[in-house]
């Protein structure tokens, strides 16, 4: 497995390569310990409840793919404006379709490695029709896939 991000503009990669392992435990890694993940509008989570909502997405069973618009960087924070989308049949045959633009920022540890500090999958929306359902997605009262 991929290690962490030695530049900011790799870190939607590491990302994806680990979120596509199905290990929560190295998904985990790329987020510093008190970063936040805003799985719906207002709603930040950090933690657990962080980690919890990128597990129902991997328990979807479909893979992401990512494509980093932007990257701006000014010393050790990094803003990323990442495209991404989760399309594919998942393990009980369902169509599955996902996709956002993320508002991220990134911060350069004391290792020298990049890490989310900030993920805001759905942070930059123009009418995308599928904001909604992919916020349900993340919700605690969604369903997991069974």
């Amino acid at each position: 497995m991929r290690e962490l991000a030695d530049r900011p503009e790799e870190v939607p990669a590491v990302f994806a390569e680990r979120f596509n392992s199905g290990d929560a435990a190295a998904l985990a890694q790329v987020y510093e310990h008190t970063a936040v993940l805003v799985p719906q509008p207002g709603t930040p989570v950090t933690g657990p409840d962080l980690h919890a909502a990128n597990r129902r997405l991997q328990k979807l069973g479909v893979p992401i793919s990512v494509r980093p618009r932007h990257v701006y960087r000014n010393g050790d924070l990094a803003l990323l404006i990442v495209d991404w989308v989760i399309d594919g049949t998942g393990p009980e045959g369902q169509a599955v379709y996902v996709e956002g633009t993320a508002t991220d920022v990134a911060r350069r540890g004391s290792d020298g490695r990049w890490r989310y500090v900030i993920d805001n999958p759905f942070g930059y929306v123009i009418d995308n029709p599928f904001g909604t359902r992919a916020q349900q997605l993340l919700t605690e009262e969604t369903p997991e896939p069974s």
